[in-house]
């Protein structure tokens, strides 16, 4: 009986040792994601901000909060919460813009030879907060479906296609068919390089593609800090920007 005891606790010990490896290895594994991937799973609040220079000349500055969490191993939470500051009437205006909620499934992910991949599907769902009056919003509450997978590249690279269809629900008539190629690089000493091009075709005015990328180049400091500056580009003429800068302050937890 003591033998078969023994020999209980001893299996026990090797289950609990064999988990814990597991749980150790896969939370080194999500702490080496970049947030700046948006399927990475991870945790974390980024405090940011980004200056748009309008192709009218006018200007907006987007002042935000841009959070995440894994609600479990296969659903992430992103939120945002936006507020501007900009003179797209003619005199300077303030107030919260949108605020976001965004849910994020991972169906499938794994590796075929040497190439990691995490498959996504998804939803945000875009509540406009601001008044059209003060050139603050859209003018329409809206959906948005979305599917994308991340390849992680024998390089160390990322690279994540994203397809995603605006609709709105209320307010002014959104059907905005986003096409979204995000790569991401680490660096040397924590740091790392991304660029994302968004080609949006905007069906409800003459099919317009006002196209843009950013560039965004970023350090952690340690393990629950980083920080990053962008900078942004209009592409085509149907941009709705000519340039644009950003900055963000990271804490991962």
């Amino acid at each position: 009986m003591f033998r078969l005891f023994g020999s209980g606790i001893a299996v026990c010990t090797l289950v609990l040792v064999a988990a814990g490896a597991v749980a150790q290895e896969q939370a080194q594994e999500q702490a080496q994601e970049n947030a700046s991937n948006p399927l990475a799973k991870v945790k974390n609040i980024d405090v940011r901000w980004q200056h748009f220079d309008l192709v009218d000349g006018s200007r907006i500055n987007d002042y935000f909060i841009d959070g995440a969490f894994m609600a479990s191993e296969k659903l992430k939470i992103k939120y945002e919460l936006h507020y501007w500051e900009t003179n797209l009437t003619g005199r300077s205006e303030s107030d919260f813009e949108s605020v976001l909620l965004k849910g994020i499934y991972f169906p499938k992910e794994g590796v075929r030879g040497n190439l990691k991949y995490r498959v996504a599907v998804g939803l945000d769902w875009i509540v406009d907060l601001g008044d059209t009056d003060k050139g603050i919003g859209f003018g329409s509450d809206q959906v948005a479906p979305f599917v994308g997978i991340a390849l992680g590249l024998p390089s160390r690279a990322t690279l994540i296609p994203l397809v995603q269809q605006f609709i709105s629900y209320s307010g002014e008539d959104v059907n905005i068919t986003a096409f979204r190629l995000i790569g991401i690089q680490p660096l040397s000493a924590g740091k790392w390089f991304k660029l994302d091009v968004k080609i949006p075709i905007d069906w409800e005015n003459d099919n317009e593609v006002p196209a843009n990328a950013e560039l965004q180049f970023g350090k952690n400091i340690n393990r629950n800090l980083a920080f990053y500056v962008e900078g942004l580009v209009g592409l085509g003429g149907d941009r709705t920007y000519d340039w644009g800068a950003g900055a963000g302050v990271r804490f991962k937890y």
